[in-house]
């Protein structure tokens, strides 16, 4: 019987020394070391990747797009359309994010797509009644869209519709409409696209993009000057 209780107390003992062990381990100097290196090796990622603005105040991240509408007249109004802001460069559509009904303390958005099938006839208006949106809002008196230079990514949204990036196509159709709303020449638009424009990854993975939170505040920045 003591041999039983001694054994049973050793194992006992053994366990707790181990459960301390592995948690300064692997819940202590693990997290510690990975923290660590991420903060000297990759500080602005394990960050957030945050975005300033030309003051200093982190406006966003570059991993997450945003959008850019005019105030609501009735923000108490849940049904009420958003109109998109057209002095700024627009986003893709983020026709999949929807409120968050769990938080209420902060406005969060539930990352999502739309969920429908290619042929799915709501999806078709949709995307029908998007490129006519975006050909009458980025037409100007000196610049006529056809809805055959609408890219895909100007009336789709992404998987997760919160892709920050848009395509060089879609950033310069909008380059008129910009240029027009801010007083600007159109030619000094069209370089800041260029300047904000980045190529495949390494090369040749994924597509060339434009971040448009990053080229918004570069705009922000030259209609100030």
């Amino acid at each position: 019987m003591n041999s039983s209780v001694a054994n049973t107390a050793r194992l006992i003992g053994a366990g707790l020394r181990a459960l301390v062990v592995l948690t300064v381990l692997c819940g202590v100097l693990y997290p510690l070391a990975v923290t660590g290196i991420a903060q000297a090796a990759f500080s602005d990622r394990a960050n957030g990747s945050e975005i300033k603005d030309t003051s200093g105040r982190v406006v966003g991240s570059s991993l997450i797009g945003q959008s850019y509408d005019l105030p609501r007249k009735n923000p108490e109004d849940p049904g009420e359309a958003a109109r998109p802001d057209l002095r700024w460069f627009q986003p893709r559509p983020s026709g999949g994010l929807g409120a968050n009904t769990v938080n209420q303390r902060y406005s969060l958005l539930v990352s999502g797509a739309t969920n429908k099938a290619a042929d799915s006839p709501e999806l078709v208006q949709q995307i029908k009644d998007a490129k006519v949106a975006v050909v009458k809002d980025n037409t100007t008196a000196t610049f006529t869209v056809r809805p055959q230079d609408v890219p895909a990514d100007a009336v789709t949204s992404s998987a997760s519709g919160l892709d920050p990036d848009i395509s060089p196509a879609y950033a310069e159709l909008q380059i008129h409409r910009v240029a027009e709303r801010n007083r600007l020449d159109v030619g000094r638009v069209a370089r800041l696209v260029a300047e904000h424009t980045e190529g495949r990854t390494l090369g040749f993975l994924g597509e060339p993009r434009v971040n448009v939170l990053e080229l918004n505040i570069a705009l922000r920045a030259l209609t100030k000057g």
